[in-house]
This record gives C-alpha cells, sequence and structure tokens, in this order.
C-alpha cells in the first residue's frame, strides 16, 4: 500500500491583478486572511491570483477579472468567437460567467495561500527545515526533467507569469510536506516481531495456494461437436489443431486452448467437478455448462501450498507498517486541519473553507473536498514540477 503524503489543494495552474479591500473578522486592512499572528495579504492574493489566470489561458491571452463589475471580461468573452452552433450570449449571461471563473479561481487562491501557511507554521513548529542547497538542487533536477534549455525555461517563467522565487516557493512546499509526512508517520514504522506473528496466525487463510490446475480445452455449442473434438483429439490431432477447428471460445483458442491455474470456485460447477475429479494427461468429457459443451485435458496440477511464517514475514511487515502510517497521517491530518482552522480566519469576501469563518455553505470547486479531513488523498499538492513548453 503506497503511504499517502499530506498535500496542499490548489492544483495550480496558476492575471490583471484585482485591489480589492480586506476587511472585518479581525483581518486588518491590506490583508485578506490571518493564520494565528501572520498575515496573508492583498498582495500576495493578487500575485498569485494572476498567476493562476495565466496558468489558466495556457499561454494566451489572460481573462482579467475586473471584479465586481466585469466589463473588462464580459468586453472580452464578446470579442471571443461562439462556439460552432451556438448563439451569442447576452451581457448578463458573459457577467455570471466571468463572475463564477473569479470566485473558482479566488477560492482556489486563497486556499492553496492559506494551507501553505499552514505547512510552514506547522514544519516551524516541528524543526523541519529544507535547506537551501537541498532546495536549489530540487529545482534543478525539475528543470532538466522539464526543459530541454535554459531558454525554454526562461520562456515558461516568461509566459506562466512566475518567477524563479515564485516556484522556488513552491518547491519549498512541496518539500515541507514530504518532510512532514515523514516526521508524523516516523513511529508507525516500528514493528515488531510479535505483531507479525499475530498477524500470521489470525490470517493463514491469506497465505495459503489453493490447489491449481492448467487445462487445455475446448467449448461447443453442441454435444455432437463436443464428440467430434473429442474423437480428432482420441485420434492423435494436436490441440491446436482442434482447437481451432470447434472452438467457440475466443479468448483460450487464441492461446491453443490453454487455460491456466485453474482454482475451484473459478469456472462453472459441472465443468470446475469434472476438472478436479480428472486424472492429469487424460482427455475428458463433453460436459454440459451452461456455456456449452466442454472437452478438457488436465495438463498440469500445482498442489495446495501454505506460505509459511518465515516466507511471508516481510510482507506482513511491510503490510502492517503501511496501514500504521495510513492511521497516523489521517489521524494527524485531521488534527493538523481542525488546529489550524481554528487559527486562520479571513475577509468577508475571501472566506472559503478553510477559514474559522468559512461560509455555511460553500460550494466552491473544490471546497467540499478540502473540508474532509478524513480523506488522507485530499487536499492535493500543487504540481511543482514546471511544464514543458507547448511547441
Amino acid at each position: 500500500m503506497a503511504r499517502t503524503t499530506l498535500k496542499l489543494l490548489l492544483p495550480l495552474a496558476l492575471t490583471g491583478a484585482l485591489a480589492l479591500v480586506a476587511c472585518g473578522n479581525d483581518v486588518p486592512p491590506g490583508a485578506v486572511a490571518k493564520v494565528g499572528d501572520t498575515e496573508i495579504t492583498q498582495e500576495q492574493f493578487d500575485k498569485w491570483l494572476a498567476i493562476a489566470t495565466q496558468g489558466q489561458a495556457q499561454g494566451g491571452q489572460a481573462t482579467e477579472f475586473d471584479a465586481p463589475d466585469f466589463e473588462k471580461c464580459v468586453a472580452a468573452k464578446k470579442k471571443a468567437p461562439a462556439p460552432s452552433g451556438q448563439a451569442k450570449q447576452s451581457d448578463a449571461a458573459l457577467k455570471k460567467q466571468c463572475k463564477t471563473e473569479y470566485e473558482t479561481i479566488k477560492s482556489q487562491v486563497m486556499q492553496f495561500l492559506i494551507q501553505a501557511e499552514w505547512v510552514t507554521q506547522e514544519a516551524e513548529k516541528r524543526n523541519v527545515e529544507v535547506k537551501p542547497a537541498q532546495l536549489r538542487k530540487t529545482l534543478e533536477d525539475q528543470k532538466k526533467q522539464a526543459f530541454p534549455t535554459d531558454k525554454a525555461y526562461k520562456t515558461y517563467l516568461k509566459t506562466s507569469g512566475m518567477t524563479e522565487e515564485d516556484i522556488l516557493f513552491r518547491v519549498k512546499l512541496n518539500e515541507l510536506q514530504t518532510k512532514l509526512t515523514q516526521d508524523v508517520t516516523e513511529d508507525a514504522k516500528k514493528v515488531s516481531d510479535a505483531d507479525v506473528e499475530e498477524y500470521y496466525e489470525k490470517n493463514q487463510k491469506r497465505f495459503a495456494q489453493p490447489e491449481r490446475r492448467d487445462l487445455l480445452i475446448v467449448l461447443t455449442k453442441t454435444e455432437a461437436k463436443a464428440q467430434a473434438a473429442k474423437q480428432a483429439l482420441d485420434s492423435g490431432q494436436p490441440w491446436k489443431q482442434v482447437v481451432k477447428q470447434y472452438s467457440i471460445d475466443e479468448t483460450t483458442k487464441a492461446q491453443g486452448g490453454k487455460l491456466a491455474a485453474v482454482a475451484k470456485g473459478q469456472q462453472d460447477k459441472a465443468l470446475e467437478d469434472a476438472v478436479f475429479a480428472a486424472s492429469k494427461g487424460d482427455v475428458e468429457g463433453p460436459v454440459k455448462t451452461q456455456f456449452g459443451w466442454y472437452v478438457f485435458e488436465v495438463e498440469k496440477i500445482t498442489p495446495a501450498s501454505q506460505q509459511s511464517l518465515e516466507q511471508a514475514r516481510d510482507t506482513i511487515k511491510n503490510l502492517l507498517r503501511s496501514q500504521r502510517q495510513q492511521k497516523a497521517l489521517d489521524a494527524f491530518i485531521q488534527d493538523f486541519r481542525e488546529e489550524y482552522k481554528d487559527e486562520t480566519n479571513c475577509s468577508d469576501d475571501y472566506r472559503v473553507a478553510e477559514c474559522k469563518n468559512a461560509p455555511e455553505k460553500d460550494t466552491d470547486t473544490g471546497a467540499s473536498q478540502s473540508n474532509q479531513p478524513n480523506q488522507p488523498n485530499q487536499p492535493q499538492a500543487p504540481s511543482t514540477q514546471t511544464p514543458k513548453p507547448e511547441k
């Protein structure tokens, strides 16, 4: 089982900055939120909103979300060609579309900035850090994977609206999340021999292999066809030839009639009973089933076996370690969210699910997911690997 790491929400595709005034809920002017004693400023929000908007534009002209009137956004949408077969939308409809798009991006940016601050503060509390040299090395490794030349990287910076400092910030967040996960789950790695032995005793059936039989089969629609196929086999004709001529089972037909590793409980009962009563090397049948008539030969018998404790030890140890690490991480994420949400206040126009004063019913994209601390796969981290530019 792969261990889930603590992740941030925003799938950051993270122009036109908006200078809306923040107010209320103990958030000072010039800020959009406050986590403990740390402010998330309007300037930070505007910058990452611009990056997010530019990212959604995918290298084209970014939408300018001039809230609350959205006049420039509506004008830009009016200039864009309407999809084939669709009538042009009214100004009111376009304004509604602009508002919806803006609210979605605004919510994502707020979630990203708030959760980034949560991770930063938790890392400081636990003395978890990323050395500048490691941070630079990680960035350089990602640049080599994503860009063929330094020129391509610089072009990406220009078109994305991000500086290298912004990218380093995202790389640092990702590294901190990885280190926090390691710190949180460190004690859960400990699995004793007694733990392994207890699990084995309670779950021995999981380490048992039933008897399996490799078959050669022919399936026909009628008993007469099955009898003809059996007679051909009894006279010495090769299985591949007989299967090709008579079988209606396309899957095994393509394999020359082979059906490998058949265990009890996998086949039609009539066929199963005949197969496990048969001797190796004898051509048997016809056997009537719900699918038709079978003629078969048991080609190989693999006896039932039981994996010993020593043989299963590493598998059990890894399984228990993974389960305990996931349990520890789940518990941490729930406490982490509750603790930091209680310390997070947002100005009225910027409230999201991460805020102590969150809206009673938040329908923004991603907000409902991020408000489910028991789901360790959420929230997800922004990608810190810079994508290759389009050719």
